[in-house]
Order: C-alpha cells, then structure tokens, then sequence
C-alpha cells in the first residue's frame, strides 16, 4: 500500500517536471557584454592604480638613495679638510739649493699644505697635499695630489697619489683668515702667498652642476704660527670662537 502511494508520488513530481520544465537559456545564462565592460575597466583602474603606486614608491626610493649619496659627498669633503687641513704643519721646503719655500700656499681655486696621516694608514710620514680644480673629460673635478714631503734617498723614487674629491663641480672657491705676522687682527683674503705663517682659518665654498645646496665649510687650523723642519712651534693656536671673526 505504502510503495504504491509512494511510487505515485514519485510520478507526479516526474510529470510536474516534464510539465514545467527549465528554459535552457536560463540554465546556460553568462555574463552580459555590459557586465564584461564593467569588469574589465574596474580591472583596468586597479592595474593602472597599481602600477602608479609602485612608481611612486620607486621614485622616492630614488630620490631618498640621491639624499643620501649627496649627505655622504658632503661628509667625505668635509672629513678630508677636517683630518687633513686643520692639522697642516707650518713647514718650510729648503731641501734644495734654490730659495726655501714655506710649505702653505693658498689661492682662489687651489691650496697646498702639508699634513700627517695616521698612523693606521698606509702611508706614513709627513705628506705634501695639492688641491685644485681641474678640467676632465668636460667635466670640473676636485682633485687631491699627495706626495712625501721630505725628499726621496738616493736610488728611490717617491709614490706620487692622485685622487678626485668630488665629481661635477661648477665653482670652488677658497678664502683665508689671518694676518702676516700671525699676531695683529686678521682679515679675510683670497689668496695666501709667499707669507711666512698658516692663516687661521679656511673656507671652502663648493658648487655642483646640479645646484644642490653645500654648506659652506671653515676649517679652524690647530697651528697658524712657523716652524722650522725639526720641531714645530704650536704656541699660536687659537680656537675659531676667540677670534672675533664674521664669518
């Protein structure tokens, strides 16, 4: 009785469905050309937001790795004057029969003076050091030539080095702060020739092709008087704060 009943219902719900039966189009509906439109302008915005992101992201990476390679030009010029020209020694060149020299010679876009290297550094002994603004490739450059201050033993030849400071320089320009006698009140010049003491002070203005702000740097030297080649004589030192200069 109860199969009967239930094979009976399984015939209306198969007669029902033969009756009512689901259009295919229904069944097989996709998306519409509209919806696909949407979908690919909404995918076209994100790739292009995206891609403008990481542009961003590498544009600022950039510009902060040219800070930072423009910080560091800045400290190594800054050290090298710092180490080398605060400590220069006022010495005299009379290793020759010509007329003695005095070691520190200064103009508007060179300097020579002599300095140490420490003593962890390869080269020892006092070093005569050249700085100038020369021409290479099209291009200004601030080179340092160092060479031993004392003259070479027979039958050896003394290691001439040569190195850029810094590259793409559009003006160099240097000025002193002293007097001649290394006592009366100083004034600031632009040239320190044939004098017979240090200035006491150095500035050095540097300008780069791409007009990137430097500081200007003053070098306060530690020992302004003369001393002979035998013993230096440090007794006119002065510290850059006492000297009462504008700077």
């Amino acid at each position: 009785m109860r199969k009967n009943q239930a094979q009976g219902a399984r015939c209306k719900v198969k007669s029902t469905c033969r009756l009512n039966p689901v259009p295919s189009r229904l069944r097989l509906r996709g998306f519409t050309l509209i919806e696909v439109l949407i979908a690919m302008t909404l995918l076209s915005i994100m790739v292009v937001l995206l891609f403008s992101s990481l542009k961003i992201c590498a544009d600022s990476w950039e510009k902060g790795e040219n800070k930072i390679t423009d910080v560091n030009e800045v400290a190594v010029v800054y050290n090298f004057f710092q180490r080398h020209l605060s400590v220069a020694k006022p010495l005299w060149n009379d290793f020759s029969g010509e007329n003695k020299t005095f070691s520190f010679q200064g103009k508007a876009q060179s300097l020579q003076f002599v300095s140490a290297f420490p003593a962890s550094a390869g080269r020892s002994g006092l070093q005569l050091f050249s700085v100038e603004l020369q021409s290479e490739d099209n291009d200004q450059v601030i080179k340092v030539t160092i060479t031993p201050f004392f003259p070479a033993a027979e039958g050896e030849e003394w290691h001439k080095e040569e190195v850029s400071l810094i590259k793409h320089v559009s003006d160099f320009t240097l000025a002193y702060f002293g007097s001649d006698d290394g006592v009366s009140e100083g004034s600031w010049q632009d040239e320190w020739l044939d004098k017979e003491v240090q200035p006491r002070l150095v500035k050095v203005n540097i300008k780069l092709e791409n007009e990137i702000y430097w500081p200007e740097i003053i070098i306060d030297l530690k020992v302004s008087g003369t001393a002979n080649n035998t013993g230096l004589d440090t007794g006119n030192t002065e510290n850059i704060n006492d000297l009462g200069v504008d700077l």
